[in-house]
């Protein structure tokens, strides 16, 4: 992840910027072979930075979005994208967000596949302590909260498939209610400016522009849902016809594409992918 990016002139400066503010290696870790990098205090730095520079490659082959979205972390790299702060600013943020939830060690997530909705809505509805904190896809979502609520869902919900994640707490849900509370007067201190272009929040995905307007959602983000279906729906609707997903993997072009059919998908996570565009 990112070793072919180390070679561009313009990624370097990036990459040097990251490790005087991080204090560690963005590459050392992201090649480390004792899987650093998926310890959520490194991956979502490693993350913000890789994305960040793709985003400044894209934008330098004449590239420009008309509207942008990030799927938890990535509204982070979606509001960089948008010009509504600078590299450096937008990173400070995401270290002490990694830091407070890496730091959260209570509750559990699980993801689920192939499910009945209107069942799945209905005990998580009726269980204490259990939300839906990803809307990935239609039959695609990820619950967050108390271990034995995650475990009362996963047992009388029928799914074709259901597994717990290997995280350190329970993320977007009101478990991360202390965390939060601590990231909000950082999050406040960074001055927003309007965004270039529409972003969608995941808190709420209806196009937004107004600087202090982003901030208030991103504050709302750490406890509230990940509603990337909705998201997704709002796509065509505003007139997109391409999706550009940015940064390693398929991951999210993967889940669009269940949702809505209609769009072409295109990822760039590579140099190769880069050049191909």
């Amino acid at each position: 992840m990112g070793s072919d990016l180390a070679k561009l002139p313009e990624a370097q400066l990036k990459f040097e910027q990251a490790r005087e503010i991080l204090g560690w290696s963005v590459l050392a870790v992201s090649q480390s072979e004792d899987n650093t990098v998926s310890d959520t205090l490194y991956t979502q730095s490693c993350l913000y930075t890789l994305e960040c520079i793709l985003v400044d490659l894209i934008k330098d082959k004449g590239h420009s979005p008309t509207v942008l979205a990030g799927h938890s972390l990535g509204e982070y790299v979606a509001l960089y994208a948008a010009g509504v702060y600078e590299f450096g600013s937008g990173l400070r943020l995401v270290q002490r967000r990694a830091e407070l939830m890496s730091q959260t060690s209570e509750g559990a997530m699980a993801a689920l596949m192939g499910f009945d909705r209107d069942e799945l809505d209905a005990k998580i509805k009726a269980t204490e302590g259990v939300v839906l904190a990803n809307d990935n896809n239609p039959s695609q979502v990820v619950i967050s909260g108390a271990p034995a609520a995650i475990d009362a869902v996963m047992d009388t919900v029928k799914s074709k498939r259901a597994v717990k994640l290997n995280v350190s707490g329970a993320f977007h849900s009101p478990l991360m209610a202390p965390a939060a509370r601590e990231f909000e007067p950082v999050l406040s201190a960074v001055e927003f400016q309007d965004a270039s272009v529409p972003v969608l929040s995941n808190i709420e995905p209806t196009p937004k522009t107004n600087g202090q307007d982003l901030k208030n959602r991103l504050i709302r983000q750490m406890t509230g849902p990940v509603r990337w279906r909705e998201i997704t729906l709002q796509l065509p609707e505003l007139g997109v016809d391409t999706v550009m997903e940015v940064g390693p993997g398929k991951v999210l072009t993967g889940l669009i594409k269940r949702t809505c059919k209609t769009l072409s998908l295109i990822n760039v996570g590579t140099v190769e992918q880069l050049e191909a565009l």
